[in-house]
């Protein structure tokens, strides 16, 4: 197994490997493979937590990480960050890969002095690599209220004590406008969408759309 950055050469591969990953799992299709096209060129894409990883020279799954705020009660911003998509080859999923590639990636962001994260994600696997409900540490989704313990909204100090040090005692998050861009533009997602080979886009239990 080998965890290295993404090269340009790679970025079609990654792609396809995203699109693999996601298809019917969140809707019918899937548009993270997109986001990833379009976000490499976002001012909040961190080209140093761009990672592949690779098993017996095949490339299955990548990560990519973004800089993201906390907005505070006075409505002062904190810089913060998040993280994803993270896509795993169908055939290499619930084989463990995916929290290797996660604990791999989330040590990198340590070292590069990434203090709290924030997601969006099922904490049945996320609680694996240290994640829990965001609520618990009065962060608030943006799209919820402000009471409420949003199962799926979730969080993490890298670094012990950083929220403290910075005297934030409450705040609310809000995801990169990256992440929607396929909404905000459909004409041209659907434009990028068709240089793929056709998949049939099945409504399945449990997705979000």
């Amino acid at each position: 197994m080998n965890i290295r950055l993404e090269q340009p050469s790679d970025y079609r591969e990654v792609e396809n490997l995203t699109r693999e990953s996601f298809w019917n799992v969140y809707r019918p299709g899937c548009t993270e493979h997109y986001v990833l096209n379009q976000y490499r060129s976002n001012p909040d894409f961190i080209p140093e937590l761009d990672l592949v990883m690779e098993e017996d020279g095949m490339m299955i799954g990548h990560v990519m990480f973004s800089r993201a705020e906390l907005v505070l009660d006075d409505g002062t911003r904190v810089p913060s960050w998040t993280f994803g998509p993270i896509s795993i080859l169908p055939d290499y999923k619930r084989k463990g890969y995916g929290l290797k590639l996660l604990n791999y990636a989330l040590d990198k962001a340590r070292e590069l002095g990434v203090g709290f994260l924030c997601m969006e994600g099922n904490i049945d696997f996320y609680r694996h690599a240290g994640f829990d409900l965001a609520s618990k540490l009065n962060i608030h989704y943006h799209a919820e209220p402000r009471e409420a313990e949003v199962p799926y909204f979730l969080a993490q100090e890298l670094i012990p004590g950083w929220l403290k040090s910075r005297g934030i005692t409450e705040a609310t998050y809000g995801p990169p406008r990256g992440y929607f861009v396929a909404d905000e533009n459909p004409e041209a997602f659907e434009a990028y969408e068709s240089t793929f080979p056709p998949k049939v886009k099945l409504r399945l239990p449990g997705q979000l759309v």
